[in-house]
């Protein structure tokens, strides 16, 4: 069973319908002793990261996941939700994370051409750095998900398992140990979303 940790940011109801779609049981809950029981932990977010960190952080949950992931279990930050493993955000002042990836999360506007619209909306191919992850088993090198970001994961190259470029090249997802993140949405992109998800799950 997957949790996916409510507490008042995310698309909720997308995830839902791709964890029913892959056959897998998730249940949306900020109740510490149904994250405890789950073999999986899902993060997602929407929005501003001050925002949401002050929200999670305002139910308690943002210690149960720490220790979860200590314990071993396995953990997936989508969009914001891994935006907010990372040790600080610098989105309108200055924010701490869950500290579970290191790095800090910085403006795309300060790198990508000037040109290019903000925040980045749309689909994108990702590419693999040298050791494919195993959330990413069944997936081809140059498969299109879907971004919608303003920010993105810096200062973090060892922890980095995917790359994009939209006018630079830009962190698509992070891994550590049982720690995964990914900036895009796998519930929006299609059978390649699917995939990492059931990847995810899988043992």
């Amino acid at each position: 069973m997957v949790a996916i940790v409510d507490y008042g940011v995310g698309n909720l109801f997308s995830l839902v319908s791709s964890f029913k779609a892959i056959g897998v049981p998730a249940v949306v809950t900020r109740d510490e002793s149904e994250i405890e029981k789950a073999d999986k932990i899902v993060l997602p977010g929407v929005g501003a990261f001050g925002d949401a960190i002050k929200k999670l952080r305002s139910t308690g949950l943002d210690k149960v996941i720490v220790e979860q992931v200590e314990k071993g279990k396995e953990l997936l930050g989508i969009c914001l939700g891994m935006q907010m493993l990372f040790d600080k955000s610098y989105e309108y002042g200055e924010y701490e994370g869950l500290g579970l990836i290191k790095g800090n999360i910085k403006p795309i506007a300060n790198v990508i051409e000037e040109n290019l619209k903000i925040p980045h909306i749309g689909w994108n191919s990702l590419k693999f750095t040298v050791n494919k992850s195993k959330i990413f088993k069944y997936l081809n090198e140059g498969d299109f998900v879907y971004f919608v970001h303003s920010f993105y994961g810096a200062d973090c190259t060892e922890s980095v398992i995917a790359t994009t470029d939209y006018g630079a090249t830009l962190t698509a997802a992070v891994g550590k140990n049982n720690v995964y993140g990914c900036q895009f949405h796998p519930e929006k992109s299609g059978e390649v979303g699917l995939n990492i998800l059931r990847a995810f799950c899988e043992d």
